[in-house]
């Protein structure tokens, strides 16, 4: 009995294994004949499931000045990593994590140290080792670093220390038309956006577009042999071309900087413009800020968003308004010093005035009373449809970030008297730019335009190109004739302190203006001696056929008028003497650009003495007999009286009186030597922890203290 029990479990266990091994043959052909299974879609599984995408990522497009400068470019950054899990070594003899952490963190810091990264302490880059996980990023000093520091790292041979490779904007000319050029950084997902300037505005066309690659893997995630692999290649980002020319936007920024050292002011703003096309050839702004630092104080580009009360320099276009409606005869007199409008009286800058003059001498002397009498005469409406017509109270839509309209009302009679000389509305650089093209264009405005080409660097295709755009006509012929006389005489009739602004290499035309600063408790900040004003100058040259729109102006400037004007004159005068246009024999305007020379391997002395003929001033680093290193470097452009830095082939060097050296000197100081530095304040040098003629040896430590 017992052995046919046993012969009937084996037949049913033998009957179950059958069946069982036929239905997993019925569930394999199912499978493999069928491509979806319980709602699953088993070949794109398979794919996705194997399948790697990488992204290619696309290189964010340069910033050139008009003549090809570079103002903006991706470089390569890394950022430091450290491998902590004893996982990824598989050889004791060749460790690939970190091993000995108080090392490595040691020989780390001072890597750092040496490079002024001041966050990256011997206690901070511990604690980022002693973290539990299988990798950990080195911030925040150890991000962004640059080649240079890599290399330095990466000699030390340390175990388990490698890094992360990506881009970043690097600003060539770091300090020149930093607001135009704006800047661009890495995001909370490691994507370069434009935050500011030409690198917001256009911000989609400089990016680009990332490509990706896509192919099989294995398990371990390694690329399967044979397996196909499909590309699409990243595109670039367009190049743009700035209507910039680095040479004016140097003549003004280094102007600014002269003036701003020994000048208090809340800010001035100095902008030139092609006047025949539009173009904006330089637009500086005290306080200014370094591209790379990004350390400003200001989101704010003056050129467009600034507005404010421009004072007199609107009696150009109220006296026009004047012309063109027939109400205006030069020869015509009235009684200057006061005038009663309503239950206001309004006077003249001087209080009292010049007597009974002609309104012809009321523009030169800059009489509010002139102004006031012709906009009562001419009425509200034609007047505000005359300052609508030049632009004001609307954007110009220049095509950078954060453009204002500015505010063009007035009702009342004592609003429109006070309009006639630009208090009460407020006006924007750029429209005052703007408007007076079209003294230079016989009444003709022309729109203002900051970017000069853009091109597709994958194709060379130049896909935009910046030119010449005719707004309207605003003026007729004869008055803008007669507005140049009047502007002329203004400057040259010495009637005024309008007298400082004469160039000594040529002619020009202009108007100043002085306009009081609203309270913001109501009504305007008393005057305070000569404080409380925004000064700006608008003017044209050449006298006969103008090129250049130059408009500046200034708030709380605490220096003298005649420093002020000549600034501007400065400006001038060098882009006169640039552009080959003086016409005036001046040999007081000596100021000219330089284009260095290869002097490495030359002989020291002969190299001095050239130098030093052509005005620079020389810094010499050594006693070597022949040049080592120059910088600035050739090919590069200076102007007389700038720095030019001399290492020798003899490295017994000297510390220098840096003693009013600006920040920027001193850093090229210890780049070229190899010094460490600490640098603290704003402005020029007022000490220095080394002592001029100590010698110094590459890596000691230079403490300054600007002021």
């Amino acid at each position: 009995m017992k052995k046919r029990r046993t012969v009937k479990i084996y037949t049913i266990l033998i009957i179950v294994l059958i069946a069982s091994f036929f239905g997993a043959i019925i569930r394999l052909g199912q499978v493999a004949l069928s491509e979806e299974i319980d709602g699953i879609n088993l070949s794109a599984f398979a794919k996705n499931r194997n399948e790697t995408k990488r992204t290619l990522y696309a290189s964010r497009g340069t910033i050139y000045d008009v003549n090809g400068e570079t103002l903006a470019q991706s470089v390569n950054s890394y950022t430091v990593v450290a491998y902590l899990s004893p996982s990824r070594t598989t050889d004791e003899k060749n460790p690939k994590h970190v091993v000995d952490k108080e090392t490595t963190a040691q020989k780390l810091s001072e890597i750092f140290e040496q490079n002024n990264i001041t966050s990256m302490t011997y206690e901070h880059i511990l604690g980022l080792l002693s973290l539990e996980g299988y990798q950990v990023e080195l911030g925040p000093g150890g991000r962004n670093i640059t080649e240079f520091i890599k290399k330095q790292i990466e000699e030390l041979e340390l175990p388990g220390i490698d890094f992360l490779s990506s881009t970043k904007r690097y600003y060539k000319m770091a300090d020149l038309a930093p607001y135009i050029v704006g800047y661009a950084r890495a995001n909370d997902d490691g994507d370069i956006v434009g935050e500011m300037g030409i690198e917001n505005y256009y911000d989609d066309e400089l990016s680009g577009e990332d490509g990706y690659s896509k192919y099989e893997t294995d398990i371990y995630g390694y690329k399967l042999p044979n397996s196909p692999e499909q590309i699409v290649e990243p595109k670039q980002g367009k190049d743009i071309y700035l209507t910039i020319d680095s040479d004016i936007q140097r003549f003004i920024e280094e102007t600014i900087k002269g003036l701003s050292d020994e000048n208090n002011m809340s800010w001035l703003t100095f902008t030139v413009a092609d006047a025949k096309t539009g173009a904006i050839l330089g637009s500086a702004s005290n306080p200014t800020f370094n591209l790379n630092k990004q350390n400003m104080t200001s989101y704010l580009d003056p050129l467009v968003s600034y507005q404010y009360e421009p004072g007199s320099t609107m009696k150009i276009f109220s006296f026009l308004a004047a012309m063109d409606n027939g109400i205006y005869n030069g020869s015509d007199t009235y009684k200057s010093g006061s005038i009663k409008v309503g239950n206001s009286e309004l006077h003249d800058f001087n209080d009292v005035g010049w007597g009974t003059i002609t309104f012809d001498e009321g523009f030169a002397y800059s009489s509010n009373v002139a102004a006031s009498n012709l906009a009562l005469k001419l009425g509200r409406d034609k007047l505000f449809e005359y300052y609508d017509n030049f632009g004001f109270g609307q954007k110009t839509g220049i095509t950078l970030p954060g453009e204002v309209s500015g505010n063009l009302y007035f009702k009342y009679d004592t609003e429109l008297a006070t309009a006639a000389y630009g208090q009460g509305i407020t006006t924007t650089p750029i429209q005052n730019i703007q408007a007076l093209t079209a003294i230079a264009n016989d009444g003709i405005m022309i729109k203002p335009y900051i970017v000069d080409k853009i091109v597709d660097p994958n194709t060379n295709e130049v896909i935009y190109k910046g030119q010449r755009e005719e707004v309207r006509r605003v003026a007729k012929s004869e008055s803008i004739k007669k507005i140049r006389e009047l502007m002329y005489d203004a400057i040259y009739s010495n009637k005024t302190d309008a007298k400082y602004y004469q160039p000594k290499n040529i002619e020009i035309i202009g108007k100043t203006g002085t306009a009081n600063i609203p309270s913001p408790n109501g009504g305007y900040l008393a005057p305070n001696g000569y404080l409380n004003y925004v000064r700006s100058f608008a003017g044209l040259f050449p006298r006969e056929d103008p090129e250049y729109v130059i408009y500046v102006s200034v708030k709380q400037f605490s220096g003298a008028f005649k420093n002020y004007a000549k600034a501007v004159t400065d400006v001038i005068e060098k882009i006169a003497k640039h552009k080959n246009i003086a016409v005036i024999d001046s040999t007081d305007s000596t100021e000219q650009i330089i284009v260095l020379d290869n002097y490495i391997n030359t002989l020291f002395e002969d190299t001095e003495n050239k130098l030093k003929s052509l005005g620079l001033n020389t810094i010499n680093l050594g006693t070597g007999k022949y040049v080592a290193n120059l910088y600035p470097n050739k090919n590069s452009k200076v102007l007389k009286g700038d720095k030019v830095f001399i290492v020798t082939t003899n490295n017994d060097y000297k510390m220098p009186n840096v003693k009013d050296w600006s920040e920027n000197e001193v850093v090229t100081l210890c780049n070229l030597l190899g010094l460490r530095y600490t640098i603290s304040g704003y402005g020029k040098v007022i000490s220095q922890s080394i002592e001029p003629n100590t010698p110094i040896n590459s890596g000691d430590e230079l403490v300054i203290e600007l002021g």
